[in-house]
């Protein structure tokens, strides 16, 4: 389906359009009297972050901290049904008592990509954007039985998802160091220093970092790379737990020098 919707909206294909290389912010966060609950790859799985939530709530409630974060870790959208939800909820308040904060992962800055340059970007329908647009109200199939009518896929989309949506994902930080933990979406380049590390390595690395030591000093708290269970490995720990897949949104908490699995 999606080659006929290239064609009848004249667009050419890729496989993967490549990242901006400009630079997000990283920002540093002191551990005292600071829990932080980071929370894996969402892929627009809004139930089962309010779950999640949830779940952090209850176990904050038995926490003598003075600061409360939730930190999603990236792709928020995509692959799962409601990505629009997904970042209503997120630029929203958060629950009270916490602060919340998340980090831009290789589905978000693609989305974002597809929406400055459509043309040059619709690899991202195949790498779980048609999901986003359909959670938007954008029916790809139906648009392209009645192309006539409708203009082009890439102004419809601008005209369709809110602009605070767009302005929300372009604020995202791309990395949090929180003592001698550090958060990214999908990990480091190890032996590279940490103020050279490139933006696109901490949203789309996965090897050589899941298999070497980072040779930071750090432990990273990443998502990107799935897993059936959490993964607890040496200078590493992985919260993907495919959501979108398995319906497991993991949640861990970083408090006192300690990690554990909320729920």
């Amino acid at each position: 389906m999606l080659t006929a919707v290239r064609s009848l909206f004249g667009l050419g294909t890729k496989s993967e359009p490549a990242p901006p290389a400009s630079r997000r912010e990283r920002i540093e966060i002191d551990p005292k009297d600071t829990v932080i609950y980071a929370i894996g790859d969402v892929h627009g799985c809004f139930a089962e972050l309010k779950a999640a939530e949830q779940r952090i709530v209850a176990d904050a409630a038995d926490i003598a901290a003075e600061r409360r974060i939730i930190l999603c870790l990236g792709d928020l959208v995509d692959r799962g049904p409601q990505s629009a939800d997904v970042l209503d909820h997120l630029a929203g308040p958060p629950p009270r008592g916490f602060e919340r904060l998340s980090l831009c992962g290789n589905h978000d800055e693609t989305f974002l990509a597809f929406i400055d340059d459509p043309h040059a970007n619709m690899g991202w329908l195949d790498f779980g954007g048609e999901q986003t647009l359909e959670s938007y109200g954008i029916d790809l199939l139906r648009l392209a039985r009645h192309r006539g009518g409708t203009g082009g896929l890439g102004e419809i989309a601008r005209a369709t998802v809110p602009e605070a949506h767009v302005e929300f994902l372009r604020s995202l930080p791309v990395a949090v160091r929180f003592g001698d933990v550090l958060f990214v979406h999908a990990g480091v380049r190890p032996g590279v220093p940490l103020d050279a590390q490139d933006d696109d390595d901490l949203m789309w690395i996965r090897e050589p970092f899941v298999s070497q030591p980072n040779g930071l000093g750090l432990t990273v708290v990443h998502g990107h790379t799935p897993a059936n269970e959490p993964v607890f490995a040496p200078g590493r720990i992985g919260i993907d737990t495919g959501a979108f897949a398995t319906g497991r949104l993991t949640a861990l908490r970083v408090f006192e020098g300690r990690a554990a699995i909320v729920g």
